[in-house]
Protein backbone atom coordinates (compact mmCIF):
# COMPACT_ATOMS: atom_id res chain seq x y z
CA UNK A 1 0.00 0.00 0.00
CA UNK A 2 1.27 3.49 -0.48
CA UNK A 3 1.93 5.53 2.14
CA UNK A 4 -0.74 8.58 0.89
CA UNK A 5 -3.30 8.20 4.13
CA UNK A 6 -6.21 8.54 1.34
CA UNK A 7 -5.52 6.88 -2.29
CA UNK A 8 -8.01 8.07 -5.41
CA UNK A 9 -7.99 5.72 -8.60
CA UNK A 10 -10.00 6.61 -11.96
CA UNK A 11 -12.26 3.94 -13.52
CA UNK A 12 -13.06 5.72 -16.29
CA UNK A 13 -16.03 8.44 -15.12
CA UNK A 14 -15.72 7.43 -12.01
CA UNK A 15 -13.47 8.06 -9.15
CA UNK A 16 -12.36 5.35 -6.41
CA UNK A 17 -11.02 7.12 -2.80
CA UNK A 18 -9.88 4.47 -0.44
CA UNK A 19 -9.06 5.62 3.20
CA UNK A 20 -5.46 4.27 3.41
CA UNK A 21 -4.66 3.53 6.87
CA UNK A 22 -5.47 -0.19 7.68
CA UNK A 23 -3.54 -0.57 10.94
CA UNK A 24 -5.59 1.74 12.68
CA UNK A 25 -9.31 0.49 10.83
CA UNK A 26 -8.77 4.00 8.52
CA UNK A 27 -9.07 5.85 11.54
CA UNK A 28 -9.44 9.59 10.88
CA UNK A 29 -6.81 11.67 11.91
CA UNK A 30 -6.09 15.00 10.99
CA UNK A 31 -3.99 14.27 7.62
CA UNK A 32 -6.39 11.68 6.08
CA UNK A 33 -9.20 14.62 6.86
CA UNK A 34 -7.57 17.16 5.42
CA UNK A 35 -6.98 14.82 2.62
CA UNK A 36 -10.21 13.99 2.13
CA UNK A 37 -11.49 17.33 2.06
CA UNK A 38 -9.23 17.95 -0.91
CA UNK A 39 -10.36 15.35 -2.62
CA UNK A 40 -13.37 16.28 -2.33
CA UNK A 41 -13.00 20.00 -3.51
CA UNK A 42 -11.16 18.40 -6.56
CA UNK A 43 -13.49 16.09 -7.76
CA UNK A 44 -15.90 18.97 -7.93
CA UNK A 45 -13.85 20.57 -10.23
CA UNK A 46 -12.95 17.73 -12.15
CA UNK A 47 -15.23 17.50 -15.19
CA UNK A 48 -14.04 14.09 -16.22
CA UNK A 49 -15.47 12.34 -12.79
CA UNK A 50 -18.94 11.68 -13.20
CA UNK A 51 -19.63 9.72 -9.44
CA UNK A 52 -17.61 8.62 -6.55
CA UNK A 53 -16.91 6.03 -4.27
CA UNK A 54 -15.76 5.91 -0.80
CA UNK A 55 -14.18 3.04 0.52
CA UNK A 56 -11.50 1.59 3.40
CA UNK A 57 -8.04 -0.02 3.06
CA UNK A 58 -8.64 -3.49 4.61
CA UNK A 59 -10.72 -4.55 7.10
CA UNK A 60 -12.50 -1.71 7.78
CA UNK A 61 -14.08 1.75 6.45
CA UNK A 62 -13.57 3.93 9.20
CA UNK A 63 -13.44 3.05 13.19
CA UNK A 64 -13.98 7.10 13.41
CA UNK A 65 -11.68 9.85 14.65
CA UNK A 66 -7.70 8.56 15.54
CA UNK A 67 -8.21 9.31 19.09
CA UNK A 68 -4.15 8.09 19.96
CA UNK A 69 -1.63 10.43 21.20
CA UNK A 70 -4.72 13.08 21.48
CA UNK A 71 -4.89 15.55 24.16
CA UNK A 72 -5.55 19.34 24.34
CA UNK A 73 -3.58 21.90 23.30
CA UNK A 74 -1.82 24.17 26.00
CA UNK A 75 -2.00 28.31 25.93
CA UNK A 76 1.01 27.67 23.71
CA UNK A 77 -0.67 25.42 20.91
CA UNK A 78 -3.98 27.12 20.25
CA UNK A 79 -5.14 27.10 16.63
CA UNK A 80 -5.01 30.27 14.55
CA UNK A 81 -8.11 32.65 15.75
CA UNK A 82 -9.93 31.75 12.35
CA UNK A 83 -10.17 27.93 13.53
CA UNK A 84 -11.17 28.56 17.09
CA UNK A 85 -14.18 31.15 15.81
CA UNK A 86 -15.15 28.30 13.24
CA UNK A 87 -18.71 27.24 13.44
CA UNK A 88 -18.66 23.69 11.79
CA UNK A 89 -15.47 22.57 13.13
CA UNK A 90 -13.09 19.71 11.65
CA UNK A 91 -16.07 17.18 12.09
CA UNK A 92 -18.50 20.09 10.55
CA UNK A 93 -15.58 20.51 7.45
CA UNK A 94 -15.39 17.04 6.92
CA UNK A 95 -18.91 16.07 6.39
CA UNK A 96 -19.51 18.98 4.94
CA UNK A 97 -17.00 18.02 1.86
CA UNK A 98 -18.86 15.32 1.44
CA UNK A 99 -21.91 16.55 1.18
CA UNK A 100 -21.93 19.59 0.41
CA UNK A 101 -18.61 19.95 -1.84
CA UNK A 102 -18.76 16.57 -3.70
CA UNK A 103 -21.83 17.63 -5.82
CA UNK A 104 -21.73 13.97 -8.05
CA UNK A 105 -23.35 10.93 -6.88
CA UNK A 106 -20.99 9.25 -3.71
CA UNK A 107 -21.53 5.62 -2.83
CA UNK A 108 -19.74 4.50 0.33
CA UNK A 109 -18.72 0.62 0.16
CA UNK A 110 -18.95 -0.17 3.43
CA UNK A 111 -15.88 -3.03 3.42
CA UNK A 112 -16.07 -3.51 7.68
CA UNK A 113 -16.54 -1.62 10.59
CA UNK A 114 -18.15 1.75 10.05
CA UNK A 115 -18.15 4.09 13.66
CA UNK A 116 -18.44 7.11 14.94
CA UNK A 117 -17.51 10.31 12.73
CA UNK A 118 -16.45 6.66 10.21
CA UNK A 119 -20.13 6.16 10.16
CA UNK A 120 -21.15 9.53 9.90
CA UNK A 121 -18.85 9.74 6.39
CA UNK A 122 -20.80 6.73 4.99
CA UNK A 123 -24.31 8.46 5.51
CA UNK A 124 -23.23 11.61 4.05
CA UNK A 125 -22.98 9.76 0.86
CA UNK A 126 -25.78 9.11 -1.38
CA UNK A 127 -25.96 5.67 -0.95
CA UNK A 128 -24.16 2.98 1.02
CA UNK A 129 -23.72 -0.97 -0.45
CA UNK A 130 -22.25 -3.29 2.39
CA UNK A 131 -21.70 -6.88 2.75
CA UNK A 132 -21.70 -9.38 5.88
CA UNK A 133 -18.73 -8.10 6.89
CA UNK A 134 -20.18 -4.60 6.95
CA UNK A 135 -21.08 -2.95 10.86
CA UNK A 136 -22.08 0.25 12.24
CA UNK A 137 -21.36 1.57 15.47
CA UNK A 138 -22.68 5.14 16.54
CA UNK A 139 -19.94 5.19 19.42
CA UNK A 140 -20.38 9.06 20.76
CA UNK A 141 -21.80 8.32 23.65
CA UNK A 142 -19.41 6.15 25.08
CA UNK A 143 -16.91 9.00 25.16
CA UNK A 144 -19.37 11.67 26.50
CA UNK A 145 -20.32 13.10 23.49
CA UNK A 146 -23.29 13.90 21.44
CA UNK A 147 -23.20 13.13 17.77
CA UNK A 148 -20.88 15.18 15.50
CA UNK A 149 -19.66 15.04 11.59
CA UNK A 150 -23.55 15.42 10.96
CA UNK A 151 -24.88 12.04 12.24
CA UNK A 152 -27.46 13.74 14.33
CA UNK A 153 -28.83 15.56 10.52
CA UNK A 154 -28.47 12.17 8.32
CA UNK A 155 -29.22 9.40 10.78
CA UNK A 156 -32.58 10.40 11.71
CA UNK A 157 -33.48 11.05 7.81
CA UNK A 158 -32.49 7.95 7.08
CA UNK A 159 -33.55 5.43 9.75
CA UNK A 160 -36.51 7.56 10.98
CA UNK A 161 -36.18 9.42 14.40
CA UNK A 162 -36.34 6.43 16.86
CA UNK A 163 -34.35 4.20 15.11
CA UNK A 164 -31.96 7.11 15.60
CA UNK A 165 -32.20 7.50 19.03
CA UNK A 166 -31.90 4.04 19.28
CA UNK A 167 -28.71 3.58 18.60
CA UNK A 168 -27.62 7.19 19.43
CA UNK A 169 -28.64 5.82 23.02
CA UNK A 170 -27.47 2.34 23.53
CA UNK A 171 -24.39 2.78 21.16
CA UNK A 172 -24.80 -0.82 20.06
CA UNK A 173 -23.47 -2.55 17.21
CA UNK A 174 -25.50 -3.17 13.66
CA UNK A 175 -24.45 -5.91 11.85
CA UNK A 176 -24.77 -6.42 7.71
CA UNK A 177 -28.41 -7.76 7.89
CA UNK A 178 -30.25 -5.02 10.14
CA UNK A 179 -28.13 -2.38 9.00
CA UNK A 180 -29.65 -3.62 5.47
CA UNK A 181 -33.20 -4.31 6.84
CA UNK A 182 -33.15 -0.38 8.50
CA UNK A 183 -31.92 1.40 5.47
CA UNK A 184 -27.70 2.03 6.66
CA UNK A 185 -27.00 -0.03 4.04
CA UNK A 186 -28.95 0.16 0.51
CA UNK A 187 -27.49 -3.19 -1.18
CA UNK A 188 -25.89 -6.01 0.29
CA UNK A 189 -23.37 -7.88 -1.47
CA UNK A 190 -20.83 -10.86 -1.24
CA UNK A 191 -17.71 -9.34 0.41
CA UNK A 192 -15.20 -10.39 -2.38
CA UNK A 193 -17.66 -8.60 -4.98
CA UNK A 194 -17.93 -5.42 -3.11
CA UNK A 195 -15.85 -2.95 -5.26
CA UNK A 196 -16.80 -4.35 -8.46
CA UNK A 197 -20.78 -3.75 -7.37
CA UNK A 198 -20.11 -0.44 -6.14
CA UNK A 199 -18.00 0.59 -9.64
CA UNK A 200 -21.14 -1.48 -11.53
CA UNK A 201 -23.41 1.29 -9.70
CA UNK A 202 -21.14 4.23 -9.98
CA UNK A 203 -21.09 3.51 -13.80
CA UNK A 204 -25.35 2.75 -13.88
CA UNK A 205 -25.31 6.36 -12.39
CA UNK A 206 -22.00 7.64 -14.44
CA UNK A 207 -23.99 6.61 -17.92
CA UNK A 208 -26.86 9.55 -17.63
CA UNK A 209 -26.48 12.94 -18.36
CA UNK A 210 -24.15 14.44 -15.66
CA UNK A 211 -25.39 18.14 -15.14
CA UNK A 212 -28.87 16.77 -14.72
CA UNK A 213 -27.57 13.73 -12.61
CA UNK A 214 -25.76 16.63 -10.37
CA UNK A 215 -28.81 19.08 -10.21
CA UNK A 216 -30.86 16.02 -9.42
CA UNK A 217 -28.53 15.59 -6.11
CA UNK A 218 -28.91 18.70 -4.97
CA UNK A 219 -32.94 18.91 -5.49
CA UNK A 220 -33.16 15.74 -3.19
CA UNK A 221 -30.77 16.86 -0.69
CA UNK A 222 -32.76 20.18 -0.61
CA UNK A 223 -35.79 18.16 -0.32
CA UNK A 224 -35.11 16.65 3.30
CA UNK A 225 -34.32 19.82 4.37
CA UNK A 226 -37.64 21.81 2.78
CA UNK A 227 -41.24 22.51 3.19
CA UNK A 228 -43.38 21.20 0.13
CA UNK A 229 -43.91 25.08 -0.72
CA UNK A 230 -40.10 25.73 -1.01
CA UNK A 231 -39.46 22.42 -2.57
CA UNK A 232 -41.24 23.14 -5.69
CA UNK A 233 -39.37 26.32 -6.11
CA UNK A 234 -35.90 24.30 -5.84
CA UNK A 235 -37.50 21.68 -8.32
CA UNK A 236 -38.27 24.53 -10.95
CA UNK A 237 -34.52 25.58 -10.09
CA UNK A 238 -33.44 22.09 -10.54
CA UNK A 239 -34.78 21.90 -14.23
CA UNK A 240 -32.83 24.75 -15.07
CA UNK A 241 -29.87 23.80 -13.71
CA UNK A 242 -30.33 20.55 -15.85
CA UNK A 243 -31.42 22.01 -18.92
CA UNK A 244 -27.79 24.06 -19.10
CA UNK A 245 -26.33 21.02 -21.30
CA UNK A 246 -28.39 21.64 -24.51
CA UNK A 247 -26.12 18.85 -26.25
CA UNK A 248 -27.52 16.56 -23.38
CA UNK A 249 -30.89 17.38 -23.68
CA UNK A 250 -31.21 16.62 -27.89
CA UNK A 251 -28.98 13.51 -27.27
CA UNK A 252 -31.92 12.37 -24.81
CA UNK A 253 -34.84 13.09 -27.54
CA UNK A 254 -32.63 11.65 -30.31
CA UNK A 255 -31.43 8.65 -28.96
CA UNK A 256 -35.29 7.87 -28.38
CA UNK A 257 -36.37 8.88 -31.53
CA UNK A 258 -34.01 6.94 -33.13
CA UNK A 259 -34.07 3.87 -30.45
CA UNK A 260 -30.36 3.69 -29.79
CA UNK A 261 -28.00 3.95 -26.42
CA UNK A 262 -27.72 7.78 -25.70
CA UNK A 263 -24.23 9.02 -25.24
CA UNK A 264 -24.01 11.99 -22.90
CA UNK A 265 -20.90 14.13 -22.87
CA UNK A 266 -22.39 16.96 -20.07
CA UNK A 267 -21.92 20.10 -22.64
Amino acid sequence: MSESPLLIERRERVAILTMNRPEKLNALNKELQDCIIEACQEIRNDDDVWAVILTGAGRGFSSGVDLSGARPPTSDEQPPRQERLDVYGWVGRLSTAVYRTLDKPAIAAVNGVAAGAGMSVALACDMRIGTENSRFKVVFIERSLSPDTGMSFFLPRIVGYSRACDLIYTSRFVEADEAYRIGLLDRLVPADRLIDEAIELANQIAFWPPVAMQSTRRVLQQSVESAFEQQLVNEHWGLTQARRAPHDMQESGASFRERRPPKFTGQ
